[in-house]
């Protein structure tokens, strides 16, 4: 059969969920549901240039990319590829074409530098290098099981401090922009990250069909969020954190670890059974707060570079 290589396409009955259906196959590890796909094309920012790219072989899609630019980055020129084919249809090419096809993109908006998430096994590693990559930072996803493992007990709030969730905030969250803003240019990783633009973080983040705002918590001190815990569930019992920080004029008080305990004890008691984060593995104040909440390791992946062109 032959595989041929396309954006996705919103009007084709299903093609949404069979884009998330490679996802999950290829990294269960994060939450891809047909609505957050569709979210992320339709909402994604213009300067981002982003494509959803499809591989397909008899009517059936095999593999898929993401393909942007990093618009929020401080440095321009840095361009993402991401490709996954399902571990059942590996072999018939879908990968190579999906990278030629995202290297064209990325080539032609002006990207100078692509990086591309690489799950640490030796088939996925020699790939990246195959097509000029080389090694860069690692990150690991770590799972904890709600439904059989044990919770540390919950923590008594801090005097003077307030744990809401981002519901509370419906009526104005830029409160929690200008946090999250402020925490994620502080994350460690190889692309420095700037959020300037609110109504972009509204479209994209504050309205994301996955983002439970029930869950999502925030420590507050003095009528303004310093720490908080972006909280993602699917409806089928699963739950991921996009994003946990605190401002760093209040690191050190144990607020980030306050308020994932929290929302952890509040995603059980809502029929959640089993949650995922991620981490830098350089992040070790991170780690430590997983590590005790009862997260474990399940994967690592590798982030790739190489000079555009």
């Amino acid at each position: 059969m032959t595989v041929i290589v396309r954006d996705l396409r919103l009007d084709v009955p299903d093609e949404t969920a069979e884009y998330a259906r490679v996802r999950q196959l290829t990294l269960p590890y994060m939450l891809f549901t047909p609505e957050s796909v569709r979210h992320l094309i339709t909402n994604s920012h213009p300067d981002a240039h982003f494509r959803s790219l499809v591989a397909v072989e008899d009517g059936e899609v095999i593999g898929v990319a993401g393909v942007s630019l990093a618009h929020e980055s401080p440095e321009p020129g840095q361009g993402f590829l991401n490709v996954y084919v399902r571990p059942d249809r590996t072999g018939r090419g879908a990968g190579r074409l999906l990278v030629r096809a995202a290297e064209e993109h990325l080539d032609a908006v002006g990207a100078t530098k692509l990086y591309a998430w690489v799950l640490d096994e030796p088939a996925n590693r020699a790939f990246a290098e195959r097509h000029g990559f080389t090694s860069g930072r690692p990150a690991h996803f770590l799972r904890l099981d709600l439904a059989n493992g044990a919770l540390p007990p919950l923590l008594e709030s801090p005097p003077g401090v307030e744990l809401r969730s981002a519901a509370d905030f419906a009526d104005d969250p830029r409160p929690l922009f200008e946090l999250d803003a402020a925490t994620v240019a502080d994350e460690p990783g190889m692309v420095p990250v700037e959020l300037t633009d609110y109504d972009a973080w509204l479209e994209q983040n504050w309205r994301h069909p996955l983002l439970d705002r029930e869950l999502t918590t925030a420590a507050v001190v003095d009528g303004r969020p310093v720490a908080f815990t972006a909280a993602y569930t699917d409806g089928a019992g699963r739950y991921t954190t996009s994003m946990t920080g605190t401002l760093r004029s209040h690191r050190g008080r144990g607020l980030a670890k306050l308020a994932k305990i929290h929302s952890l004890h509040r995603a059980r008691a809502a029929g959640v059974t089993e949650a995922f984060t991620g981490n830098d593995a350089g992040n070790d104040p991170m780690i430590a707060i997983n590590r005790w909440l009862g997260y474990e390791i399940c994967a690592t992946e590798v982030r790739y570079v190489r000079t555009a062109g």
